[in-house]
């Protein structure tokens, strides 16, 4: 034998044996659904049985790409759907037609402001460099949507940053904004695996304005960190007038329904400088908790 090199496999891809099969000669056995290969075969996928397949499939997609993509931590930015850049509140206030319609339009353009905060934020954790080991800190992640999401998105994209979006199947379709970047581009079924790849990466969060789906990501993140499920992380609420008129914190402690400690679990910004600074000096004070190793 003069030749050693031992093959790296036996068997055929799966994509070869997939194209095989679509080459089948056409009989009927070969027609019937019966015969199709399973992971070929979107009726026995998508049946109630195989739940528990598509789970495992919608969880594993997205983090083999960003394993791929060399990203170790994300940024993940939350926030409406409904605020607009400042240019596009103002139009919508300039045709409002009644009074409730132009009070609700002027709410928006005061809210405006919070896309260039999230679009001035996403470009400056865009900009960090590779860590020691080669990878990518700090990646921005949004819902993959308009208004807020967009901003944060754009920002990265304004330093020629790649960000990831992660989209979910609606009635009313959501597109990803253009800012995505394709090749980190998710699209998910299962808001509870949407959910977990928002938090499985993030280093650091912030919450711009926003409605129910802002709250049900940062209630659940709130809710994980206080009872120890994950490790703390910076949770900034942007935008302190609007988080303390719309939720009664202080409330909750005098109702003794959460601790005065659990306040801390999150910061209020008004910039993306003081959003920063505020992630910066978490990790600095985490750093200085840190036991120094052994001599």
């Amino acid at each position: 034998m003069t030749d050693t090199r031992v093959p790296s496999r036996v068997f055929p891809r799966a994509r070869q044996d997939a194209q095989s099969a679509k080459d089948a000669v056409s009989t009927p056995q070969t027609q019937n659904p019966a015969y199709r290969l399973a992971f070929q075969d979107m009726d026995f996928l998508l049946r109630e049985d195989l739940r528990p397949v598509r789970f495992q499939l919608e969880l594993l997609k997205p983090q083999l790409l960003l394993a791929e993509a060399n990203i170790a931590s994300t940024f993940v930015m939350y926030g409406s759907a409904r605020i607009p850049e400042p240019a596009k509140a103002q139009a919508i206030l300039d045709l409002a037609t009644d009074d409730k319609g132009r009070a609700i339009a002027q709410k928006l353009v005061e809210k405006s402001r919070y896309y260039d905060v999230a679009r001035e934020l996403a470009r400056t954790v865009s900009q960090l460099p590779l860590d020691e080991s080669g990878k990518r800190q700090f990646v921005v992640c949004s819902g993959g949507g308009p208004s807020i999401m967009e901003a944060a998105n754009r920002g990265a994209q304004d330093v020629g940053a790649e960000s990831i979006g992660l989209n979910i199947v609606l009635p009313h379709e959501q597109a990803p904004n253009p800012y995505v970047t394709p090749a980190l581009s998710f699209q998910f079924h299962y808001f509870a695996l949407r959910k977990m790849h928002f938090l499985l990466h993030a280093r650091a969060l912030a919450a711009f304005p926003g409605g129910f789906g802002t709250f049900d990501e940062l209630f659940e993140l709130l809710t994980l960190i206080q009872t120890g499920k994950i490790a703390p992380i910076p949770v900034l609420l942007v935008g302190r007038s609007f988080w303390e008129r719309v939720v009664n914190f202080d409330a909750l402690v005098e109702e003794g329904v959460v601790s005065e400690k659990d306040l801390g679990i999150f910061t209020y910004v008004e910039t993306a400088a003081e959003a920063w600074e505020a992630v910066q000096r978490f990790y600095q004070e985490r750093a200085a908790q840190e036991p120094s190793p052994p001599a």
